[in-house]
């Protein structure tokens, strides 16, 4: 539910076209991945144009960050190459408006399905039955690991308890447990 501001002009303010591509454009210089297509970009701007629809804070919040933005780079921030850009965002990064794009982009942006595609993540698997029968260790692009020991080094000898079996300095009633059994413990005297 959105609350009308104390202003209503603040309550007038609206996201113009515009304002949309400077978002898209700050997007892409913040999280910039060249093999990304737009749609994500757009679809994450969209996104954050919703949530400061909702609420005015953030309105005020984002309109504002995005006249500061032009402000500070002479009137046309989409038009900078992504250098200057970048400068531009470091000078407005602590603000409420950065942290609002950072915030939602963060959750939105690598939560798109385009993105999955395009850095191959096969989406979650919870809602296929898991990961375990579905190929969780299908690193075709990796080599086969290979163990070699050298011919003349002796293979290294296990500690004590790492034998098959063999419970750590105990009987074997005990080696279910890390806790001292009863007799192994030193029962002293408390003294106040």
């Amino acid at each position: 539910m959105a609350f009308p501001a104390k202003y209503p002009s603040l309550n007038a303010m609206e996201m113009t076209d515009e304002a949309r591509q400077t978002l898209i454009r700050v997007l892409r210089v913040a999280f910039p991945h060249a093999d990304f297509p737009d749609g994500p970009y757009e679809r994450t701007a969209d996104t954050l144009i919703t949530a400061a629809d909702e609420e005015t804070w953030f309105r005020v919040a984002l309109i504002q960050g995005l006249l500061s933005l032009d402000q500070l780079s002479d009137g046309d921030f989409c038009g900078l190459d992504d250098e200057s850009a970048l400068k531009v965002l470091r000078r407005v990064e602590s603000t409420e408006f950065f942290g609002f794009v950072r915030r939602t982009a963060v959750l939105n942006l690598y939560d798109d399905a385009e993105v999955w595609e395009t850095l191959g993540y096969e989406g979650p698997s919870f809602d296929k039955g898991g990961y375990i029968n579905r190929g969780f260790d299908d690193l075709d692009w990796l080599p086969e690991p290979s163990i070699v020991y050298p011919e003349d080094e002796p293979l290294p000898e296990l500690g004590e308890g790492a034998k098959a079996g063999a419970p750590a300095g105990g009987t074997a009633r005990d080696h279910s447990t890390n806790q001292p059994s009863p007799q192994a413990a030193d029962m002293g005297e408390v003294k106040k």
